[in-house]
Order: C-alpha cells, then sequence, then structure tokens
C-alpha cells in the first residue's frame, strides 16, 4: 500500500508540475512550457491509473486533486505572487481536513 501512495504522490507532483507549467506557458504561445504540460500530465495520469488497480477511483481522484489544489495555491503564492484571501484559505484547509480525514478514518482507502 506505501508504494500506491508513493505513485499517487508522484502523479500529485507530476500533476503540480503540469499545472505550473501551463501558468507559464501563457495560453500555450511558449513552446517549453507547452510541451511540459503535455509531458507532466501524460505521466501524471499514466501514474494515477496505476493507483486505481489497489484503490477505489473517488479516492484516488479525492486525494489527488485536493494535494494538487493546496499544492498550486503555494506554488501560485510563491512564484506567481497569486494572494488568496480568507474564505479560500479556509476552503482549502477544509480540503485538506477531508485528505486527512479519507486517510485516518475511511476504509474505502485501503481495499
Amino acid at each position: 500500500m506505501l508504494n500506491t501512495y508513493l505513485i499517487l504522490l508522484a502523479a500529485v507532483a507530476a500533476e503540480t508540475i503540469g499545472t505550473t507549467a501551463m501558468q507559464a506557458s501563457q495560453q500555450f504561445t511558449r513552446l517549453g512550457p507547452t510541451l511540459l504540460v503535455i509531458v507532466a500530465y501524460g505521466v501524471s495520469f499514466w501514474l494515477l491509473s496505476l493507483t486505481l488497480k489497489v484503490m477505489p477511483v473517488g479516492v484516488v481522484y479525492a486525494l489527488w486533486s485536493g494535494l494538487g489544489i493546496l499544492l498550486i495555491a503555494l506554488i501560485g503564492f510563491a512564484v506567481f505572487g497569486q494572494k488568496l484571501d480568507l474564505a479560500a484559505i479556509l476552503g482549502m484547509g477544509l480540503i485538506l481536513a477531508g485528505i486527512v480525514v479519507i486517510n485516518l478514518f475511511s476504509n474505502a482507502a485501503h481495499h
């Protein structure tokens, strides 16, 4: 099961790289970042598909998208100077709480 979580974390990392490159591509007008978007998302979806052999799609997608949202928000702030208001921060805190609840209390995450 640990390997499945490591693969899922790698999928999140690839998705985060792809989304960051999408911002840097300036609406797909820059070739390098555009190619990185395509490769990173391809790798992310492939890794995501591997986790579906072990975990239910709802749990996998919740973890993948939730962690991606949190990481992209941090990168948006640190790299692109994008700020979040209190409501956005609270909402993301709820997403993080959901991820913790799934991993600590759900039997669906481990089948």
